[in-house]
């Protein structure tokens, strides 16, 4: 493993993720907002490892794996967090949906990177712009939930549930990207060798 800045900073997301548990939990009225600035910094660590990594020349194997299990388990956890932190009726389901959608196409975008890696095809499903987009969506949208507090008299959880579902259909929709990019190849005939 070649540890650089861009792959100390994946490193350091994936560290901060049982402190951001920890902060989640804590019955302290700050360790939401605690929480939310801990998942902000974790988020911008995914945008500035990935510039760097490119900037400075140093993209690694190492990295190229690591970062998006980084993202994809500092999400989960988040979206965990906020379902269970939002047990009613009303809020829970209305939360649980959106990032059941969410969970679901990160795990068929995984397998279906790795299968597609597995026949010589992963070119056709590289990440795209409305990923970078959705990814965005998903990450201002969990600060706002985790936040809470008014911002300048703004409910930032009633904007930060509004993202979250913007976030949800711009998942859908990249998912969808994906497959359709991926469908000639799903469906091809191949021979058995």
């Amino acid at each position: 493993m070649q540890l650089n800045i861009p792959n100390s900073l994946t490193l350091l997301r994936l560290f901060l993720i049982p402190i951001f548990v920890l902060f989640f939990y804590l019955p302290l009225t700050w360790g939401h907002i605690a929480a939310a600035v801990i998942f902000a910094v974790a988020a911008a660590t995914d945008w500035l490892d990935g510039y760097l990594a490119r900037k400075l020349g140093e993209t690694t194997a190492f990295g190229a794996f690591l970062d998006p299990v980084a993202d994809k388990v500092m999400v989960t956890t988040a979206l965990i967090l906020l379902v269970e932190g939002n047990p009613t009726a009303f809020s829970g389901m209305w939360l649980a949906l959106p990032a059941a959608v969410i969970v679901a196409r990160e795990i068929t975008i995984s397998a279906l990177r790795e299968w597609m890696a597995e026949v010589g095809e992963r070119t056709a499903v590289a990440v795209k712009f409305i990923g970078k987009v959705k990814t965005s969506a998903q990450m201002l949208a969990i600060v706002l939930l985790l936040y809470r507090e008014p911002i300048a008299g703004l409910d930032t959880a009633w904007y930060g549930f509004i993202l979250f579902y913007v976030a949800a259909i711009l998942t859908f929709w990249s998912m969808t990207v994906y497959l359709l990019a991926a469908w000639p190849v799903l469906v091809a005939q191949r021979d058995n060798p």
